[in-house]
């Protein structure tokens, strides 16, 4: 018996850039970088402030263009040269800081999460909301246990209880991977206690997670991939346990430090 699946085509990475630079207002962001990521796959991007990390997710996002095209750069997202938005949408959900800031107004936490659906801030006259995106919002807020933020409105939320909503608004089209953009900025003790509880969470659940960020302890023990970055560039690239150690976070960061795992988590002291 002939097996259906000899010879297929593997799958085509979620994101493949080759040699991609960004250049704006005569300043470099991106320096070629070259970085596959494929689907479903749990990664991190560690690097200090003005890496080009948030960058990185613009370009990925199509906010940000690669500065020249040509046979040696390559631009691709699911083995396409282009991409619409509705088609990002439905593969790749993203938390920023900017996006929290944008949603700082009195709109309910159960309203914050339908406007996902509308790639709105807010719900309006002209957006029809249908049952099954009404049982979906409810499926999200009780998966990640935030049911009881939903008639609260955003202004009166903590910063952390304000990104799980938009954590639950960047998941209603169920992409399969989820982007976060430094998202324990401003988070206290137990909001970040929380945060990590849910975004392993997810990353169980089968949605990949790509995490930017400057802190080591962000990383969340699913999190087999880190990727470092500095002054636009892509420093290294690799397993988790070899490239967090003290010479290569050093370098990265400028400063002496000790790297420590502790209970699948790093931390890194003495400096």
């Amino acid at each position: 018996m002939t097996d259906s699946k000899a010879g297929a085509q593997p799958p085509s990475p979620l994101i493949e850039f080759k040699n991609v630079s960004v250049v704006r207002d005569g300043r470099t962001l991106l320096d070629a970088v070259s970085l596959t990521i494929p689907e479903g796959e749990h990664i991190a991007i560690l690097g200090p402030n003005g890496a080009g990390k948030s960058s990185l997710i613009r370009t990925i996002t199509r906010e940000y263009y690669p500065s020249c095209r040509g046979p040696d750069v390559t631009f691709r997202f699911r083995g396409r040269d282009r991409w619409d938005a509705f088609d990002l949408r439905s593969h790749l959900g993203v938390v920023s800081g900017d996006l929290q800031q944008t949603f700082t107004r009195g709109i309910s936490g159960r309203e914050v999460v339908l406007s996902g659906f509308f790639s709105s801030v807010g719900l309006f006259l002209s957006h029809e909301v249908t049952p099954a995106m009404e049982q979906k919002t409810d499926e999200i807020l009780e998966f990640l246990e935030i049911a009881h933020l939903a008639d609260r409105p955003m202004t009166e939320l903590s910063s952390g209880e304000g990104r799980r909503l938009l954590i639950g608004r960047a998941l209603v089209h169920d992409p399969g991977t989820l982007v976060l953009d430094e998202p324990t900025n401003s988070l206290d003790l137990h909001a970040l206690h929380t945060f990590r509880k849910t975004l392993r969470k997810i990353a169980r659940s089968g949605t990949g997670i790509i995490l930017v960020t400057h802190s080591l302890p962000d990383i969340i023990p699913e999190i087999s991939r880190v990727i470092l970055m500095r002054d636009g560039a892509v420093r290294m690239d690799g397993k988790k346990a070899e490239v967090l150690t003290d010479g290569a976070v050093g370098e990265l960061f400028r400063v002496p430090v000790r790297v420590r795992e502790e209970d699948g988590y790093y931390y890194a002291t003495g400096y």
